[in-house]
């Protein structure tokens, strides 16, 4: 299931979203401007490899990604759930979330893989709590979204509880489908994080609260 758009409108311009994806979008064009030897060696350096965690390297990786489809997922996640928990928690609340989840996202992927030495990069995990927030404060809004049925694509509208439950539900099994596997031998993806990610966003959301204007709006209260 792709997300097209909601339904819950905003009030305010997102301006650290589109910062965010304009911090991503240029991080990923530093990339591509590297011959392979280099990229490797950048992404070894400043992703997260459990085996070796430096502790910096859970806040630059979360800007680096590993392909085109990589980096437009995550960015249009961030584009479509990002800037309704912006609005209501304004810019430092919402910055200190995205930072706080894909930090707790980081770590939870070093404690399920504390013996790999794969590199883990990409912001899937700040997404995640961004995605988290979203469910929290507005899980009936309505989301259009792009579903496969059999050969052909449809469209339809679903609550939003309903689709980031269920996205988190399969990261939860495909995690624990990939406990099998030997992390050591290939990479993949790291679905814990995005599991520490979206349960840091839950708890993150209702601590840092909405800005004292909002929380009085009907949205708010379902």
């Amino acid at each position: 299931m792709i997300p097209l758009r909601d339904s819950q409108p905003s009030y305010s311009k997102p301006v650290v979203t589109l910062l965010l994806i304009a911090a991503n979008v240029v991080a990923f064009f530093y990339e591509l401007s590297l011959d392979p030897y280099s990229r490797n060696y950048f992404i070894s350096v400043y992703g997260v490899v459990p085996d070796r965690l430096w502790y910096p390297a859970l806040f630059s990786s979360m800007f680096l990604h590993a392909g085109w489809m990589h980096l437009l997922g995550n960015m249009w996640f961030l584009w479509i759930f990002g800037d309704n928990i912006e609005d209501i928690l304004g810019r430092f609340k919402y910055l200190a979330l995205y930072l706080g989840s894909g930090l707790a996202a980081g770590l939870t992927h070093v404690l399920m893989n504390a013996d790999s030495r794969i590199p883990t990069i990409g912001a899937s995990g700040a997404v995640a709590g961004i995605m988290g927030a979203y469910v929290v404060k507005f899980p009936r809004s309505r989301i259009l979204t792009l579903v496969p049925v059999f050969v052909f694509l449809t469209t339809i509208e679903l609550p939003a509880a309903v689709i980031l439950v269920y996205w988190l539900v399969i990261q939860f099994f495909s995690g624990i489908g990939s406990v099998a596997h030997s992390q050591l031998a290939q990479g993949g993806v790291a679905w814990f994080a995005h599991v520490g990610g979206f349960l840091a966003g839950l708890l993150l959301v209702n601590l840092l609260r909405p800005r004292a204007p909002y929380r009085h709006r009907r949205d708010l209260h379902w």
